[in-house]
């Protein structure tokens, strides 16, 4: 199974062309950035180019009042920078560490650039490659640049308008290499007093006024007064964005909080603000593009937040081809949360939430979730969702042999009989998700018949109806099978008892209903018959039981209700789940409850009425807080566990509670402790992460309640059982393996077991 969820393609602003409108009271900054996204996005980091209109005068000198009105990539001055890199460069010919101003560099020549460094003329001091000045310049160390290339990147400099002034000029190194210096002088602007943050998205570009240079004083009024009535209606058509006011807060504080002069690197750092914010929640596709009303006392910051224009769902064959898919294409859009849908922004944890519910369906053998931009919507998000379908029929056959030491204790086969099992499934039937199911498993194939034992189980979800919202699930099965009774088994000290298996075949038929995604309630209807067996395939009516002699007599505990080793009975049986247990960094932490009751109609053999009860209690506590990323390591959790059994009425012997067992009381074989009427389980257990897995230590506890002797020929007795139990030990999680000491408190001994599967 492949679950991804990525961006067919970079998501680009050079896509939506924001260019809101300014005044010279009311100017404007248009920054785009490549800011890193979470890693399950993959996504490049383009590098983007702000191009400033220069109007007006600028604030303590020169021109102001400019707007960022253009944009361009820098690609293709990368592209020819990276042709040059190929080709051969000229040395400077001059001697080391000269000062050469862009104006005096030589035409023809071809310069290989050693160092790019930024001089702060205001500071007086050389920054370093971490200042995010450096986003915007194209220039790159070991790049070959021509003196046209030169110009133009000090004209793209010139024209950002992060700087009130930019100027290059190189120095020679003595391999004919030069070092690129950058000296500058930062723009600012009037102090801030609040900051506003507005989502753009899907807003359409308002059309541009066009101006005369040789408008009267009048006139250029009137224009400078359109673009203000302008930018100010599209502030009003803007929507709030999610950003929270905490964090305009601390922008403004960050600012200077109204009392010192706002600079471009404030801006910068007041984008990476918002953005970090915006990512660090979820929302991927969000960007700053633009910041507005500078000059005043409340910065407007301009954010495309990624809203969703369209979801697609494709159906994808084994080649990747578009194709018509089987499953009913409304209900894979009944499992996409609805924030992941048009009118939303897009979210990343609601597009893995998606990847969840569509992967809980069991039918795709691949899921992408694809959000990419929508070139018809400035801003838009179109999600598309990719599913491979699982062959909707499929089989399987699985063989077996038995394996013994034979003379001089060398391997030999103990039968040439083999065994096995044959899986059939039939899924996704009528593209609704219902399924056909079957198991057939046998010892012998030559002859099944023996020890025959099946399931074939039909599932038809969504009873009532896609839209039903309790997602009603229907359940019919009919089944054979054989297991061995942990109830007619010896305690310590007692030689082995002859088993008894029982047999049980029928029809089960239930509905589960789905309360919310932790909680669901199942109820249903049981009719099955019970055979007890010997180690013969015999009916057997009574266990056997050990004579003071030591000898075994037939006149054990009985083993049916009605006396005839064949039992038939008609039972409702119901529980009710709540399971809020979920991963963190591959760690179970949660909450699992179960609670089943079993309840005989008295319809069977001996008009069986009884109620069987059982709740179970766990919880996973984690014992530190742990960040939820992938890479960390996982919080030590502390295991909590208490297994109440209960039955008022009938009961046979083989539906007894059983104390014992790797999923009871560890250390003991199953039953070893003993069968009763009513059990009480508790268990503790801490595990610590080491490296890929996790160690631990327990510690556990089984007790009858006294209850034992209520259970028919009180086998518990019978065999030597003590009733009740205590044990502990350490254990390492290997894979699906649990390798485990565990003490047996009892008898004070210990020993290594092997166990698959989780305990709780």
């Amino acid at each position: 199974m492949l679950l991804t969820l990525h961006f067919l393609r970079p998501f680009n602003p050079l896509h939506l062309s924001p260019s809101p409108l300014s005044t010279p009271e009311i100017p404007s900054i248009l920054l785009l950035l490549c800011s890193p996204l979470p890693p399950l996005v993959r996504l490049g980091r383009p590098r983007w180019r702000q191009w400033y209109r220069r109007r007006g005068r600028r604030r303590g000198g020169g021109e102001n009042f400019g707007f960022w009105s253009r944009l361009f990539s820098p690609v293709a001055l990368a592209k020819e920078g990276e042709e040059s890199k190929s080709a051969e460069w000229d040395s400077h010919g001059l001697p080391a560490n000269v000062r050469v101003l862009l104006r005096k560099m030589e035409g023809f020549k071809r310069y290989k650039v050693s160092k790019v460094m930024f001089y702060d003329q205001g500071k007086r001091n050389t920054i370093g490659t971490e200042d995010s000045f450096f986003e915007m310049v194209s220039l790159r160390p070991g790049g070959i640049y021509t003196k046209a290339q030169l110009e133009k990147e000090v004209e793209t400099l010139a024209t950002c308008g992060m700087f009130e002034k930019v100027d290059l000029e190189a120095r020679t190194n003595p391999d004919g290499t030069v070092n690129i210096i950058l000296p500058f002088k930062e723009s600012t602007w009037s102090p801030v007093g609040s900051f506003q943050c507005i989502n753009v998205g899907l807003m359409s570009q308002p059309k541009p006024i066009e101006s005369d240079p040789d408008m009267s004083d009048k006139e250029k009024m009137e224009y400078y007064g359109l673009l203000d009535s302008q930018y100010r209606a599209r502030i009003r058509n803007s929507r709030n964005c999610a950003l929270p006011s905490s964090v305009e807060d601390a922008i403004v504080r960050m600012m200077g909080g109204g009392v010192r002069d706002v600079t471009a690197r404030m801006l910068q750092k007041a984008r990476d603000v918002v953005q970090k914010w915006y990512h660090d929640n979820g929302y991927a596709c969000a960007q700053v593009v633009n910041f507005g009303n500078l000059n005043t006392r409340e910065i407007v910051c301009e954010v495309i937040e990624g809203d969703i224009t369209k979801l697609e769902i494709q159906f994808l064959d084994k080649l990747g081809n578009v194709v018509e898919g089987i499953t009913n294409a409304n209900l894979v859009l009944k499992e996409v949360p609805r924030s992941l849908r048009k009118g939303h922004i897009f979210n990343l944890e609601t597009g893995k939430q998606a990847l969840r519910n569509l992967n809980a369906l069991g039918l795709f053998s691949n899921i992408e979730v694809n959000p990419r931009s929508d070139e018809n919507s400035e801003g838009g998000i179109i999600v598309e969702i990719k599913l491979k379908e699982l062959d909707q029929k499929s089989a399987e056959v699985s063989t077996e042999w038995s394996i013994v030491p034979g003379r001089h204790g060398n391997p030999t086969l103990a039968s040439i009989q083999p065994g096995g099992s044959v899986t059939f499934e039939h899924r996704n039937i009528k593209g609704l998700n219902r399924s056909l199911l079957g198991t057939i498993t046998t010892t012998n194939f030559f002859n099944p018949q023996d020890d025959l034992s099946f399931k074939f189980e039909y599932v038809h979800p969504y009873l009532y109806g896609l839209y039903d919202p309790l997602n009603r699930t229907l359940r019919v099965s009919c089944f054979n099978s054989q297991k061995l009774s942990p109830v007619f088994t010896g305690g310590p000290g007692v030689d082995e008892i002859p088993p008894i298996l029982v047999d049980r075949s029928g029809i089960k038929a239930n509905i589960t209903e789905n309360f919310t995604r932790q909680s669901k309630f199942t109820y249903g209807l049981v009719m099955e018959e019970i055979t007890t067996r010997d180690n013969t395939n015999q009916i057997s009516t009574q266990g056997a039981r050990v004579l003071p002699n030591g000898q075994m007599s037939a006149d054990g505990p009985p083993t049916s209700l009605s006396g005839t080793g064949v039992d038939r009975m008609v039972f409702a049986q119901a529980n009710i789940t709540r399971d809020n247990t979920k991963f963190v960094n591959g760690a179970t932490v949660g909450e699992r409850n179960v609670f089943q009751i079993d309840q005989g109609l008295g319809i069977g053999s001996n008009f069986p009425f009884f109620n069987r009860h059982q709740l179970t209690i766990t919880k996973f506590i984690p014992l530190r807080k742990v960040a939820k990323t992938a890479g960390d390591s996982p919080p030590p959790v502390l295991v909590l566990h208490g297994h109440y059994g209960g039955c008022v009425g009938d009961l046979p012997s083989y539906d007894a509670f059983v104390l014992g067992g790797p999923y009871s009381v560890r250390g003991y074989n199953m039953g070893e402790l003993g069968a009763a009427r009513n059990i009480l389980e508790v268990a503790a257990e801490l595990r610590v992460p080491v490296r890929n897995t996790h160690v631990y230590a327990f510690v556990e506890h089984g007790n009858d309640l006294g209850s034992s002797k209520d259970v028919k020929g009180n086998p518990t007795e019978v065999y030597r059982r003590l009733g009740h139990g205590s044990s502990y030990g350490v254990g390492v999680k290997l894979g699906l393996v649990r390798a485990e000491y565990a003490v047996d408190h009892n008898s004070g001994t210990g020993a290594v077991f092997f166990r698959f599967g989780e305990r709780f």
